[in-house]
């Protein structure tokens, strides 16, 4: 797949600005990484961690062919998510 037809590098770079960038990526090697910023490359993700790591390591990069998944910590209104290129409606909270 060509990087920039990947979907996690497109998810990233559509991020809406009123979206604080921070979440965390679930790597395909199972590791949950937290962030509080990231950068784009064409086949890599450049993740910021707040804290460091057991080993001290505050800066992942990441091949988007090994993000498994997004998670994120706050609650957003569906317009946001509908910037990033999703479509439908979500429940009401």
């Amino acid at each position: 797949m060509d990087a920039a037809q990947n979907p996690w590098r497109e998810l990233f770079a559509r991020w809406p600005a009123e979206m604080a960038r921070r979440g965390m990526v679930v790597t395909s090697f199972g590791e949950q990484v937290p962030f509080s910023g990231f950068m784009l490359g064409g086949r890599l993700l450049l993740l910021e961690r707040q804290t460091p790591n057991a080993m001290g390591g505050r800066t992942l990069i990441v091949p988007y062919e090994n993000i498994a998944g997004l998670k994120l910590t706050e609650p957003f209104k569906p317009k946001v998510f509908q910037a990033m290129g999703f479509e439908g409606t979500l429940p009401s909270r």
